[in-house]
């Protein structure tokens, strides 16, 4: 009989690891303190973008987040099977903008070690380039196109594998408010603000930037830390004519994605803000004045939808991926900072496979959860 295992954390990643675990035989429990997908999973505008979203070389984050991408098109075909919901999974293919030589030089040094592995990209500019995306400004001198790559709709594709969670048998427990680990070294207990106590063999933490609450409890130190994400929407049609966008757009600055529902996502203006996810007109205003310059047709409109959301960054860029020494019982699976709706099947065969005991030490070592040191315990 397999261990049940007790989530932490029921944003995207917390819910792909219960998914993939439910369907290696394990008893799941998922415990959330809000609601489940209510962060930065719902929030996210759903790229699936490695080679755009990660551009200083081939390190560990980003050879994690291309076998991610590679997984999607069973993972999202797996996650609609199990559910009986469908949501937006469009292989769109992005142009990544450059304005100057010197922006150019940049790309095609990317581009460089990028098809090494395994990117079909290549440069284009003029015709070409405005065939591709007629309305783009016409001082945009050239762009990287990568068509390996995606996009999904977040809201949709989250409420898809919390349902195929719910139909497979994993227990989903929300608005828990606080919870609290009581013991983790020869068994797992987690006690609700309401009284209600949790038990299992097993805890994956996947409470985001929440996670670092826990620093006291396992004597480490978590520095997952809330950064806040504020996204804008406009009407790709709307009174100023259609302003069709194929691909996910992206500059030095942001992106536009266009959706199926016909909204084209502007995204996305940071800051740090605590657990705060009000939106400012300041951060929406950021957003406004780069992305006129890169498609001039946005200058007159006004986002009909404006929002924002928390995401989990860690003091290294690293997500916390893997079982603790002090007690292998405890895996962890948080700080994916912008990366956690295309980290969550990567994430969830990582997690699944550190329990049936497969994940080798060399490649936990990268993200290791105890690499930022000890913290004194009374």
């Amino acid at each position: 009989m397999k261990e049940h295992v007790i989530v932490m954390g029921g944003g995207v990643i917390g819910l792909s690891c219960a998914f993939e675990l439910r369907r290696r035989g394990y008893e799941v429990t998922v415990l959330e303190i809000r609601q489940c997908g209510g962060q930065a999973s719902g929030a996210a505008a759903g790229m699936l973008a490695p080679f755009s979203e990660n551009v200083e070389g081939p390190d560990a984050f980003f050879q994690l987040c291309l076998e991610s991408l590679r997984l999607y098109p069973q993972w999202q075909a797996d996650v609609k099977k199990a559910s009986g919901l469908t949501f937006e999974y469009t292989n769109s293919g992005s142009l990544y903008a450059a304005y100057h030589d010197a922006d150019l030089l940049v790309l095609e040094g990317r581009l460089h070690w990028q098809r090494e592995h395994g990117s079909s990209g290549r440069i284009v500019e003029g015709e070409e380039l405005q065939r591709l995306e007629p309305h783009l400004a016409k001082n945009v001198r050239a762009a990287l196109y990568t068509p390996e790559e995606s996009h999904l709709y977040a809201p949709h594709y989250v409420k898809a594998i919390e349902e195929a969670c719910r139909l497979m048998g994993v227990h989903i427990h929300e608005q828990l408010e606080q919870l609290t680990v009581s013991e983790w070294k020869q068994e797992i207990r987690v006690a609700a603000a309401d009284g209600r106590v949790f038990g299992g063999n097993r805890l994956v933490v996947c409470s985001g930037a929440w996670a670092q609450e826990l620093q006291e409890t396992f004597g480490i130190r978590i520095p997952v830390y809330p950064i806040r994400g504020q996204i804008c929407a406009y009407d790709a049609g709307g009174d100023g004519g259609a302003l069709p966008v194929q691909h996910m757009v992206f500059c030095n600055q942001g992106y536009l994605v266009a959706k199926e529902n016909g909204t084209l996502v502007c995204g996305a203006s940071e800051d740090v803000a605590g657990f705060d996810t009000s939106v400012t007109d300041r951060g929406i205003e950021r957003l406004r004045k780069w992305n006129k310059q890169l498609m001039p047709d946005l200058e007159h409109r006004v986002p009909f939808h404006r929002w924002a959301g928390l995401r989990p960054s860690t003091q290294d860029g690293f997500p916390l991926l893997g079982p603790l020494h002090a007690s292998d019982r405890v895996i962890m699976a948080a700080g994916h900072y912008r990366n956690g709706i295309l980290l969550s099947p990567a994430t969830a065969m990582f997690v699944a496979d550190c329990l049936d005991g497969k994940q080798t030490a060399d490649r936990r070592q990268a993200f290791s959860p105890e690499r930022f040191g000890l913290v004194a315990v009374e």
